[in-house]
């Protein structure tokens, strides 16, 4: 069983839920930028929810499946069309021998997810499918996919039931445009002025972001000592504030150290929505303590782990 790149959009890359534990050795998790979209996906189509899928950002691709597949996409919406015909987002399809699957530009978020029945195979590097494009290492030789690739595809379960994610779930999932984030360890070095400028303002994702970090433009954060700091290990959603005062939110290919002070650290439950801001979206930043935080990723976890809650 293969997909055929026809043509590979702008960024698609295979990914899973990354490679934890490395962090010491200099290698960042990398994995799905919206892992919660990616993890439905698996589920909708039989597989774990850690199988390897494909990552598209802002423009799709067209994929050619020689044997026919199952399929479900998720996440943003691509416009995608299978043989000419609209696909459902959120729900399995079944794909005959020979049809084509196409997509085009976002009409809402960052990134789409394809999720094949029976998973994406390609070599594992420290564990992980996932791609890690600043190192050239893990998915497919290490890049984005181009033209002409054949990727080759797991076996899958002979009877897949008919199913498709709740729109409650998908609401109460749905990205937005305020991110919670619990205050950061260099927290003391900024000013009230600074704190309430930070929670107070909107800022705008810049075009120069990308899988390592969410740039912001708008009001500078001033911070005291700045260029001061020990450099020291940094976590996804960690937000970094540049002496220039530019914060920049990291992400899934994230340096694993850092030296700029972080005045907050976006939560677990709102890292997937991290995922899917596109250049020019606008957000603000909402302040919560850690044990809100920690209830709100038990509650989500929960979720994601119950089928009768998720599915209709």
């Amino acid at each position: 069983m293969t997909l055929v790149v026809e043509k590979p959009g702008l960024l698609t890359t295979v990914q899973d839920l990354g490679r934890s534990g490395y962090g010491q050795l200099g290698v960042s998790p990398s994995g799905a930028a919206d892992s919660v979209a990616m993890r439905l996906g698996n589920l909708l189509v039989g597989n774990p929810a850690g199988a390897a899928v494909l990552e598209m950002t802002l423009l799709g691709g067209s994929f050619l499946f020689p044997e026919g597949a199952v399929i479900a996409l998720t996440g943003a919406d691509f416009g995608a069309s299978l043989d000419g015909c609209a696909v459902e987002m959120w729900t399995p399809h079944v794909v005959k021998p020979g049809m084509k699957l196409v997509l085009g530009g976002t009409k809402n978020y960052a990134r789409c997810y394809l999720a094949v029945a029976g998973g994406i195979r390609v070599a594992l590097f420290l564990g992980s499918a996932a791609t890690h494009l600043m190192s050239g290492l893990g998915g497919f030789q290490g890049r984005a996919l181009r033209k002409g690739d054949v990727l080759e595809l797991g076996p899958r379960k002979k009877r897949m039931e008919p199913k498709k994610v709740s729109q409650a779930v998908l609401l109460h999932l749905k990205p937005r445009q305020k991110l919670r984030v619990t205050d950061g360890p260099q927290s003391e070095l900024f000013s009230e002025e600074a704190k309430q400028a930070f929670f107070g303002e909107t800022f705008r994702v810049s075009e120069e972001s990308d899988r390592l970090g969410v740039r912001l433009e708008g009001v500078n954060i001033p911070v005291y000592g700045a260029g001061e700091m020990i450099t020291e290990g940094v976590t996804l959603g960690a937000v970094q504030i540049t002496p220039s005062g530019q914060p920049i939110v990291l992400g899934v290919e994230q340096q694993t150290a850092g030296g700029y002070p972080k005045i907050a650290n976006v939560i677990g439950a709102d890292l997937h929505r991290l995922g899917q801001l596109r250049p020019r979206d606008e957000i603000r930043f909402e302040r919560t303590s850690l044990a809100v935080a920690r209830a709100l990723w038990i509650e989500q976890e929960r979720l994601l782990n119950n089928p009768a809650q998720l599915f209709v």
